[in-house]
């Protein structure tokens, strides 16, 4: 892998939504490259309970353009990624998350053992609570945001894609039948065949606050 071009601050600031791509295809090293760093994702409890389904095909492309409406990214872009929760993933045997930790000295026996107990009750309880997918697709969109970080960095551009029918999109990517998994988001990715410019933020006085939400004066009680 080549050296940074920019810092992870500068891709935040010039990554922009991208809906129009070359025909271009990116090579398979760069798209590797891509999905290692998206699987670096944080996730609770390390439970790694999203996957990824990089679609290049022709059919499985023209199927996700029927699944989000005609939207031009799958049409255009060489690339759409199709993030997946998986709300039941828990329920699995980890054991080679485990031992990747204790191999390389990140966990010892006795935190997994805690942590292995921490996590089946907190799963329980979300699963009582009915927000086992909410968790899973959060995860997911976390790993979404990396790739598209990522991708800026290495001259790529993304669209972050809704206005997707979840039953037709698990239809092109084979998991009609699984009622256990969801899909938490699409992103096309692909060289940009339009620049789009920055179409500004609310200040920061609106959006971001301390302490309580809506606190005037950055968070001042009043």
């Amino acid at each position: 892998m080549t050296s940074p071009t920019m810092s992870v601050a500068e891709a935040i600031r010039t990554r922009r939504t991208v809906r129009h791509y070359l025909p271009d295809p990116v090579p398979e090293a760069v798209l590797d490259t891509l999905l290692g760093l998206a699987v670096e994702a944080p996730t609770s409890w390390n439970l790694q309970d999203r996957s990824i389904v990089a679609v290049s095909g022709e059919e499985g492309l023209a199927g996700l353009a029927w699944a989000t409406g005609g939207q031009p990214q799958p049409q255009e872009a060489p690339v759409v990624l199709v993030f997946v929760a998986e709300p039941q993933a828990w329920r699995g045997d980890h054991s080679d998350v485990h031992e990747q930790a204790l191999r390389s000295g990140a966990w010892d026996e006795e935190f997994v053992a805690m942590f292995s107990a921490a996590a089946q009750a907190f799963q329980e309880d979300l699963d009582r609570r009915g927000l086992l997918r909410e968790y899973a697709v959060k995860d997911a969109v976390i790993a979404a945001s990396f790739v598209m970080l990522a991708a800026t960095e290495m001259g790529l551009a993304t669209s972050p894609m809704n206005g997707w029918d979840e039953a037709k999109v698990k239809k092109v990517i084979g998991i009609e039948d699984r009622d256990d998994l969801a899909i938490a988001l699409l992103v096309s990715v692909g060289y940009p065949a339009e620049e789009r410019r920055h179409p500004g933020r609310r200040s920061r006085e609106r959006t971001v606050f301390r302490e309580s939400y809506g606190a005037a004066g950055g968070g001042a009680r009043q």
